[in-house]
């Protein structure tokens, strides 16, 4: 009989306490075999060496070399997946966002600050981000692409579907795991001029939301924002649903708004792409340009294919530059997609959607 084998995981934190509740968390997944504890960079990257993790755990705020000098040092010198491990507070949200722009797959939250005697709240969050990790493709990751692979020409425009809508009047985009780095690639690609409103579900908790938009919009020529109740859906701005809240587009007499709801989380998450994508479906019909980008699970699968229905437009990200493949697996998986692209010709392929018609 073959024994699958284990995710080997480091444990990157300067808390002895952190350390311990960390690997008891991960230790209970029998998938998961914790095999060593760093409590600073100099062990954490002697430990690469010894002990060959296939995820690293890394704390975000240490004394000495922060977390994220030490994710640099390992991009740098040994890449391989890193999971970050992050206060709820500004400046942790802010160095999340470095981090993620540096290289980490994706992070989890300390539910009551640095040391944190309820981490079993996002236990199940850390089993399953650690879990994905050690599937994640580091190809998408920082740095981006060589000029070789930037400068091969995009794949031939696809013919429009019959049934496709043929007047686009809004752009919508589901992300989760490597989706800030993608998003990154794209926003900052397309021009200022624009033609459709924008609005993301990224899958992020709450507090780092508004971080990334401001992020975001500091590198882009359209007008980065969270999404707040009732703000005007417009064309050059881009709205980003916050953490913790369900984004929906309404139809108004002077046009589309969003709505925050606090519903339920869907497929696990809140917000999520498939509550967006359904309220799209019902103010603009299939008048809609979809784009699932990288991330775990099937969120957007089910929006994809309502909008579909309608005459919407689905560009899906191929697996070539996916730090993970769920997502728009998913839905290339059920033939939901009339365009399937490498992240570098994404920002083209929108415009060029979006100007059709």
């Amino acid at each position: 009989m073959i024994t699958a084998k284990k995710i080997r995981v480091l444990i990157v934190d300067d808390s002895a306490f952190m350390r311990k509740v960390i690997g008891d968390i991960l230790s209970s997944d029998p998938s998961i075999d914790v095999v060593g504890r760093a409590r600073n960079g100099r062990e954490a990257m002697d430990a690469l060496d010894s002990m060959s993790p296939d995820v690293v755990t890394l704390d975000v705020e240490m004394p000495g070399k922060s977390g994220l000098e030490v994710l640099k040092d390992i991009m740098a010198t040994k890449p391989i997946p890193v999971v970050m491990v992050s206060s709820l507070t500004r400046q942790g949200a802010n160095e999340t966002m470095q981090a993620l722009d540096s290289g980490a797959v994706d992070f989890v939250t300390k539910p009551s600050g640095t040391i944190s005697l309820d981490m079993d709240k996002v236990g199940s969050e850390l089993r399953r981000k650690v879990i994905a990790a050690s599937r994640a493709s580091l190809r998408g990751n920082a740095p981006r692409f060589s000029a070789d692979v930037r400068n091969t020409p995009p794949p031939a425009p696809q013919a429009r579907r019959e049934g496709a809508a043929r007047k686009m009047e809004l752009l919508v985009i589901a992300a989760s795991t490597g989706g800030p780095m993608a998003l990154q690639e794209i926003i900052p690609g397309l021009p200022r001029e624009f033609p459709l409103p924008i609005l993301i579900v990224q899958h992020m908790p709450p507090g780092f939301t508004s971080s990334f938009a401001h992020r975001l919009n500091e590198r882009s020529q359209l007008s980065v924002m969270e999404a707040c109740d009732e703000m005007p859906v417009r064309k050059g701005a881009v709205l980003i649903a916050p953490g913790g809240y369900h984004l929906v587009v309404e139809k108004r007499a002077a046009g589309l708004v969003c709505r925050l709801t606090d519903t339920p989380p869907v497929r696990s998450v809140k917000p999520s792409a498939d509550v967006l994508f359904a309220s799209a479906a019902e103010a603009v019909g299939g008048n809609v340009l979809v784009l699932v980008l990288t991330g775990m699970g099937k969120d957007g699968l089910d929006g994809s294919r309502l909008l579909r229905e309608k005459g919407a437009y689905v560009i899906a990200e191929s697996r070539e530059t996916c730090v993970i493949y769920g997502m728009p697996g998913a839905v290339t998986g059920a033939g939901l997609a009339d365009e399937v692209l490498p992240l570098y010709s994404i920002a083209a392929g929108l415009e060029r959607v979006a100007k059709q018609g």
